[in-house]
């Protein structure tokens, strides 16, 4: 899974892939707006470039509006960074922002899309999915959901890796001053969710408090006093005392004490009063509900039921593949007990955390030595390997990657088996997300609306797609690490069955875990954590080898249709170049890339 710590989408949060909307409120705002008195869309006749210019006015516009929205600058050096406020989240601005949504697609869909040239109707595709998804998104209120097993709104707050000056260290301190308005509107709009049954299940509730609790602890220990510690040496000593002070003051007068109301209201209300069933289908409209997530994770307009049939066929061919695996291994005994000695024999659990973190680090090493035979391009940013924090690791998953780290999961050591470390690493780390991070920061310049956008159905195809170029490059040296790859794999294509199974069929959570523990090499940990995330986070783990799949079979045709002249290098630039796009525009470049390569 992919993870950047400034554009991570908390479910329910507002953010470019989740922007809210109120209907009512929405038409009564649109009368009045000026944007609405705009001229009307250009005639057929127009030029392209006028087209053009009428979309690039669209999404100008758009990224001014999410800056101001969401709380997010530009400094001297360019860079992107945290505002001196969090975002309003109260029910009116969600009518405000709705309403301004509203008015944007409309005049997006007013543009004649055969009159933009190619570069922006990829832009144009990419606006509307993200407004739509928000609007669907909206049309649920989600905003009164913005937890699950998984992610959250209240974690991360503390980050201060890109604190590099006095104004910098200015703003943190004023955001942490917000903290209490910010959480006392989510904690209403979870109040809402409450008393229409808009919850997570609350059994994928249970000991998420501990990341909550980790910051009431007192300032001297809390993390958001970590950026006081090393200040940069720019800022002269007698205002980095200034500054510390007042740092100091925000997290005794305004942190803990916000976080301490969130984690009574957490634990005596959200958790008792969450929902006890599992399934989507139980949610107000749950199934309307759960196909507009299928459609926003998978970007593709591809029905549950399909999606169903699709998994069942992936498991049973990697079933095989992983049952011939196991007699390459040598083993005797049957399926089961082989999973069992996997998920059992000391030989494949590491015993320090150290030691599980040299492994990740290691493989990626490995892949430096054969990345020039996967891509014409490379990055100059390099990526760090960090253990996940410990607040977030008893639940998290066994990794995530992005632009600046790739993070590992060291908690409950014989919960991580080595053998899984290979295809982990590949996915997360090199030359999946933290690689494909870097390029689509260093790529051809990009919109602003489109610098910081995560489709989960492209991004974590990648991250899949990544695990299988390791076989080409030889990073699975043992029958023991190929079945990890194989197991990885079969995780991704159990979600299909199981995600679908819970919030279509109402599978209960037990047969969810019995499903996924049968079929792969996962511990029993991870196979727990990974069904609360299935039943609390519906249609996101479908993205994963939907995305994997619309890769490789259009490699495929690529492959069939250059036959020797296919390069490998130049396919995954063309996949990476152009920043993050659903799937179908994906396949727009790829047989665009076809085309032209076959005329020579």
């Amino acid at each position: 899974m992919r993870f950047y710590r400034s554009t991570v989408r908390v479910p329910g949060m507002i953010s470019s892939r989740s922007l809210p909307h109120i209907a009512a409120a929405a038409a009564a705002l649109l009368l009045s707006s000026p944007l609405a008195a705009q001229p009307t869309p250009v005639a057929a006749t127009a030029a392209p470039r006028q087209a053009d210019q009428r979309l690039k006015t669209l999404y100008e516009g758009y990224a001014d509006w999410t800056d101001k929205e969401f709380g997010t600058i530009t400094d001297a050096k360019g860079h992107q960074k945290p505002a001196a406020y969090l975002p309003k989240i109260d029910p009116a601005t969600q009518a405000q922002r709705g309403a301004y949504l509203t008015r944007l697609l409309a005049e997006l869909n007013a543009i004649p899309e055969a009159q933009l040239s190619p570069g922006e109707r990829d832009n144009a595709a990419v606006l509307r999915n993200v407004v739509e998804s928000a609007l669907a998104d909206a049309r649920f209120r989600q905003w009164e959901m913005p937890v699950n097993s998984d992610s959250n709104f209240w974690t991360y707050l503390d980050d201060g890796q890109n604190l590099d000056d006095a104004a910098d260290y200015r703003r943190y301190i004023a955001r942490m001053r917000d903290i209490p308005r910010y959480f006392a509107e989510q904690t209403a709009n979870m109040r809402a969710g409450l008393a229409r049954g808009f919850t997570p299940p609350a059994v994928t509730l249970a000991g998420r408090d501990g990341s909550i609790r980790s910051f009431t602890a007192p300032v001297a220990e809390n993390a958001f006093l970590a950026p006081f510690k090393t200040m940069p040496p720019s800022i002269a000593a007698a205002e980095q005392a200034t500054l510390r002070a007042e740092g100091r003051a925000a997290i005794e007068q305004a942190v803990i004490p916000a976080y301490r109301a969130l984690l009574a209201f957490y634990r005596d209300d959200y958790v008792p009063g969450a929902r006890k069933t599992v399934s989507a289908r139980d949610l107000p409209d749950g199934d309307a509900y759960y196909r507009a997530q299928v459609r926003e994770y998978t970007t593709l307009d591809m029905p549950p039921e399909a999606i169903r049939a699709v998994g069942l066929k992936e498991v049973a061919r990697i079933d095989g593949e992983m049952r011939q695996t196991m007699r390459d291994s040598g083993f005797k005994g049957c399926f089961p007990a082989f999973l069992t000695f996997l998920k059992t024999d000391p030989r494949f659990f590491a015993r320090t955390p150290d030691e599980l973190l040299g492994v990740s680090a290691y493989v990626a090493k490995r892949v430096d030595g054969k990345l020039k035979d996967l891509f014409e391009t490379l990055p100059r940013r390099r990526f760090t390997i960090v253990p996940v924090a410990p607040a977030l690791a008893p639940f998290y998953t066994a990794g995530r990657g992005g632009l600046e780290s790739c993070q590992i999961n060291t908690f409950r050591l014989r919960s991580r088996p080595l053998y899984n470390i290979p295809a982990l690493t590949l996915h997360e780390c090199s030359p999946g997300h933290s690689l494909q991070a870097a390029l689509a920061e260093e790529g051809p310049a990009l919109p602003r609306f489109r610098q910081h956008i995560y489709f989960s159905g492209y991004g974590e195809g990648w991250g899949l797609y990544s695990e299988w170029l390791g076989i080409g490059m030889g990073i699975y040296r043992t029958p023991y690490e190929n079945f990890g790859r194989l197991s990885y794999e079969m995780w991704r294509a159990a979600r299909l069955v199981i995600d679908t199974g819970i919030h279509l069929d109402g599978w209960s959570r037990q047969r969810a875990i019995d499903y996924l523990a049968a079929h792969t090499a996962l511990s029993q940990h991870e196979v727990e954590t990974e069904v609360d995330r299935y039943i609390s986070w519906p249609g996101q783990a479908l993205s994963y080898k939907l995305g994997e799949l619309t890769i490789r079979r259009l490699r495929a045709a690529a492959e069939a249709a250059l036959g020797p002249r296919f390069d490998q290098r130049k396919f995954h630039d063309v996949l990476l170049s152009g920043g993050a796009v659903p799937l179908p525009v994906i396949e727009t470049r790829v047989r665009a890339f076809i085309a032209a390569s076959q005329a020579g």
